[in-house]
């Protein structure tokens, strides 16, 4: 059993590995760095860390692309880096089984469905939720991030 933390972008819902999350962050102001690709939004100063900003609305062909109180900065430790992602808001925190995430379908071969892992889903009383587990350092590695 993993643990992942789920997030919004737009209605969809994803979920990472909880142990690549170092902090969650509200939204800040960020420095812009000249010639970077759209995705990153600027930088960030963590402490005396100056950390890159990546909008994942952006990198996941997201509609909804304006800032509101919810929107938050997931702060990742990748190993060798550390990297902010935008998203719409946090949900929670998911213990799930293997067995919980199934295959991805397969699609036309794209950075982003590339980075899906599978499809966890979730049955809470009558509800019933997909969300697409993403591996986010393959996502941020491959999408035009410049990363």
């Amino acid at each position: 059993m993993r643990e992942y933390l789920t997030f919004r972008i737009g209605s969809e819902e994803y979920a990472i590995d909880i142990l690549r999350v170092q902090e969650i962050r509200g939204y800040s102001a960020m420095t812009r760095i000249a010639n970077t690709p759209p995705s990153v939004k600027g930088v960030v100063n963590l402490r005396g860390l100056i950390v890159p900003v990546v909008d994942l609305r952006l990198c996941l062909a997201a509609d909804r692309l304006s800032k509101d109180e919810d929107t938050v900065t997931i702060v990742l430790d990748l190993d060798k880096r550390v990297v902010g992602a935008m998203v719409d808001g946090v949900s929670d925190v998911l213990s799930l089984d293997a067995g919980d995430i199934r295959p991805a379908p397969q699609m036309r071969l794209t950075s982003t469905a590339d980075s899906i892992l599978g499809i966890a889903c979730l049955a809470e009383g009558t509800d019933h939720r997909m969300l697409a587990v993403l591996d986010i350092e393959h996502l941020l590695s491959h999408a035009d991030t410049g990363l």
